[in-house]
């Protein structure tokens, strides 16, 4: 049965992230075949790429070819069933059924599930800036997704952690990072509900429409929040290179009428914060995010 065979590498995230991360990975056999039973369905190929969450194709009774996913439960999924909801599809992937108490998810499927990152830059910078129009909605009146305030409180553990300094990370930098999140924080805009991770990774193609997005945060934010994942993607020989970034800060100043500044420094302020939560998680890549907030900062001058 798929699970018993997990990468090792999945399997060590799992267990140092979540505390029972360990149960969990021993109750996940069980779960797939409650799933397959819950809603007839027949989880068939190989898993994905798995990092902190199970996920596989399935078909159902009928052939209808969806994908099931399985995580701990915890706030974040449930703050993605709950962004999932209120995009009903649309320019995200359609959620038909899910349990948050047993972190449960059946999702649609996209094929052929070329990812943004096969695509031309510029042309795939485009795409997701249109994408990420199509995505912002207002925030339900009790909602309960996290902040863009909340999510910059990790500078805080990071300090903590170190003593009141900055470890292995610059401390210029770091204290750079503080200050754009603080200055754009204190002039955002009225917050929406944002993907959150919006990333070359996470938009792939699709036969109901040309892209869709997968993997939603759930966060309330304002919108030219939602550029950081995207600046800091999909591989360093982009994301590393000023002319590129500047193309891309441009493009998508451009397609969504944000001012050049607030584009590069929300995305040299939440590279140096991806850092920090790689770090915290046990992650060893988490220099290439500080390298990529360097680059953006050299936009800013």
């Amino acid at each position: 049965m798929p699970g018993r065979d997990l990468p090792e590498k999945f399997q060590r995230t799992v267990r140092r992230t979540f505390p029972n991360g360990a149960a969990w990975l021993e109750s996940l056999p069980s779960l797939i075949a409650d799933c397959e039973r819950r809603w007839h369905i027949r989880v068939a190929g190989d898993p994905f790429d798995l990092l902190y969450n199970f996920v596989a194709p399935a078909v159902t009774e009928r052939g209808l070819h969806v994908v099931v996913k399985i995580g701990v439960p915890c706030e974040e999924l449930r703050n993605e069933i709950e962004a999932l909801r209120l995009y009903r599809g649309g320019a995200a992937a359609e959620l038909f059924d899910a349990d948050a108490d047993k972190g449960i998810l059946l999702l649609e499927r996209a094929q052929p599930a070329v990812k943004l990152s096969a695509i031309d830059d510029e042309l795939a910078t485009v795409v997701a800036a249109r994408m990420m129009g199509e995505l912002w909605r207002p925030l339900p009146s009790a909602h309960a997704f996290p902040t863009a305030a909340e999510w910059a409180l990790g500078f805080e553990r990071l300090r903590r952690r170190f003593g009141g300094g900055t470890g292995p990370f610059d401390s210029r930098l770091d204290g750079a990072a503080e200050s754009l999140f603080e200055e754009l924080l204190g002039s955002a805009a009225a917050p929406v509900l944002v993907h959150g991770d919006l990333h070359h990774f996470n938009i792939l193609s699709a036969a109901r429409r040309p892209w869709i997005a997968i993997d939603p945060k759930g966060l309330a934010a304002e919108p030219a929040y939602e550029v950081g994942a995207l600046l800091r993607n999909p591989a360093p020989e982009r994301y590393l290179d000023p002319a590129v970034q500047r193309r891309r800060v441009a493009v998508l100043a451009d397609e969504l009428g944000f001012d050049l500044r607030r584009i590069a420094g929300w995305g040299a302020a939440q590279a140096v914060l991806s850092a920090w939560w790689t770090y915290e998680d046990g992650g060893a890549e988490w220099q290439s995010a500080v390298a990529c907030a360097e680059t953006l900062m050299q936009i800013l001058g």
